[in-house]
């Protein structure tokens, strides 16, 4: 009996082996007084119940679901072996944990990809009737960079029959080798209409190359971007792109996104965009400038969802920065993502300009107040709005486009700083005094600038997103953004407006609104 016990065993463990083994379970019935309450937790943005978070991967909506997968180390806060966290939702505001749903192997760690709905199964690894979640991901082989190669950086799959519940690796990884090019990643698939076949953007070092696939096993390049074009002050990543209608026509446009680090305008790690054109095979564009989806220092490798219906374009950022994200003063866990956005695009003055917006979901954890009576400034004058909140509001207002100061600020003597220089058309952020600045120099250095160059001239609207760590600061329905990180000694209790111009201001519509915690 032992002996025929003996192959049973051996069988059922080879078969258990074909899966991703469950590690790192999310908490089971967590002590709710204490649940994500550390300091400086965010109350409304995700993040991981614990350790090491970046870039969004994987970002899909199927069934019902929305997965959100991210660059995720289970055993310190600060970055290592890459896995794929894995979480979900209903509505992409209040989230589920699930467990880690990719682990490194003999191939290397799992760094960025994508996930997309297998249509039509034509991978094979489900049926029409059930179509997989197909997985694709970068392999980085850290030995084999560390042992002086250049193809350390493969790209692999794997799928789900169980709607992400469950994961298995392609036998046949990498579906696409390195012939010898660093930096080789970030593989964003969707599947391409035009050409009725799946389309793979890959970056290489400081372009882009697109491949394509009828299978998502079998790869071949057919064109490439970007040599010429853009920002070039560090290594591009995270490369997304989709098709938008210009707001108010019927004309459709195409937009790319590339991530880039170093490079951003306010230093370190940002994300730009280009408008253009898609043949089914080759992006063009006529565009010479780099365009950022955000200004601010704190929202990088930001990608969009897959497979969402009616074709909303649905954007999520990683909140940090490389300059300083293995440093922040956060104990437990590290990082968090930017309130999903809505993404569209607009005609302003001949320029087309991408905007990005909290998505119409995030209004059902805001209580709404009701906003406080028009007020008048007196060049030089200030009006006080107590916070009652803390940081866990959102602000709004409405003031006309000329100079002012908003300026946050706590018993503690912190104070966060946001000007509009109405005659340079510049909004700037000051946080060298917003609280804890110390951890790393790279944190303070100097004012951050955001041209505003197509604000309207007469009445300017305000939304912000004051979370435990975080501002978020959207003008005018997103038209212009900046995202930061901020670490107070204590909530922000007041809010300062100043009018530095030199005629009269009028502050419309100000209000204070709580935003619900996410986490009960």
């Amino acid at each position: 009996m032992f002996k025929s016990i003996i192959p049973i065993f051996l069988i059922l463990l080879c078969l258990n082996t074909c899966k991703e083994t469950p590690k790192n379970e999310p908490m089971e019935n967590p002590d709710v007084t204490f649940y994500y309450t550390e300091a400086y937790r965010p109350q409304f943005h995700f993040s991981p119940e614990e350790k090491w978070m970046n870039d969004p991967n994987g970002l899909v909506y199927h069934k019902g679901i929305y997965h959100l997968f991210y660059q995720y180390y289970p055993d310190d806060i600060v970055w290592g072996p890459m896995h794929w966290g894995h979480a979900t939702s209903k509505d992409m505001i209040h989230w589920e944990h699930k467990t880690v749903a990719l682990f490194p192997d003999e191939n290397g760690y799992i760094f960025s990809g994508s996930a997309v709905v297998g249509k039509n199964n034509t991978s094979g690894f489900g049926t029409v009737e059930n179509p997989p979640l197909v997985a694709i991901f970068t392999y980085h082989d850290m030995e084999g960079e560390k042992a002086g190669r250049t193809d350390y950086q493969t790209q692999g799959i794997a799928y789900s029959l169980d709607n992400g519940d469950s994961w298995t690796k392609f036998d046949g990884n990498p579906v696409i080798k390195n012939e010898g090019m660093r930096d080789f990643r970030d593989p964003k698939v969707f599947w391409n209409e035009i050409k009725n076949n799946w389309t793979m953007l890959l970056v290489a070092g400081d372009h882009l190359q697109i491949w394509q696939s009828d299978n998502l096993k079998d790869w071949n390049k057919v064109s490439e971007f970007g040599k010429d074009k853009g920002a070039h002050g560090g290594v591009w990543e995270c490369p997304d792109m989709f098709k938008l209608n210009i707001e108010g026509t019927a004309t459709e446009k195409w937009v790319l996104l590339i991530s880039i680090n170093p490079g951003a305008p306010n230093g370190g790690s940002g994300t730009q965009y280009f408008v253009g054109d898609f043949d089914g095979t080759t992006f063009t564009t006529d565009q010479e400038d780099a365009k950022w989806v955000d200004w601010g220092r704190d929202n990088y490798a930001g990608v969009t969802y897959n497979n969402v219906p009616d074709n909303e374009r649905i954007f999520i950022g990683w909140m940090s920065n490389w300059q300083y994200a293995r440093d922040t003063p956060t104990e437990v866990w590290r990082s968090a993502n930017t309130i999903p956005r809505n993404l569209s695009l607009h005609e302003n003055n001949g320029t087309l300009e991408l905007y990005s917006y909290p998505i119409s979901n995030f209004d059902e954890i805001v209580e709404q107040a009701n906003p406080k009576r028009p007020v008048l400034l007196a060049p030089a004058q200030k009006s006080q709005l107590p916070l009652k909140y803390g940081n866990q509001s959102e602000i709004r207002f409405h003031l006309e486009a000329l100079g002012s100061k908003w300026i946050f600020s706590n018993s503690q003597g912190d104070s966060l700083v946001i000007s509009l220089d109405s005659s340079e058309k510049v909004l700037s952020l000051d946080r060298s005094k917003s609280g804890k600045v110390d951890f790393n120099p790279e944190f303070v250095l100097g004012q951050q600038h955001m041209p505003v160059p197509n604000l309207p001239t007469d009445a300017i609207e305000v939304r912000m997103l004051l979370d435990k760590s975080s501002l978020e600061i959207f003008l005018n329905k997103g038209q212009y953004v900046m995202t930061n990180q901020i670490f107070p000694n204590a909530d922000y209790t007041q809010l300062t407006l100043e009018n530095t111009s030199d005629t009269e201001q009028k502050i419309d519509r100000l209000s204070e609104s709580k935003v619900m915690r996410i986490w009960d």
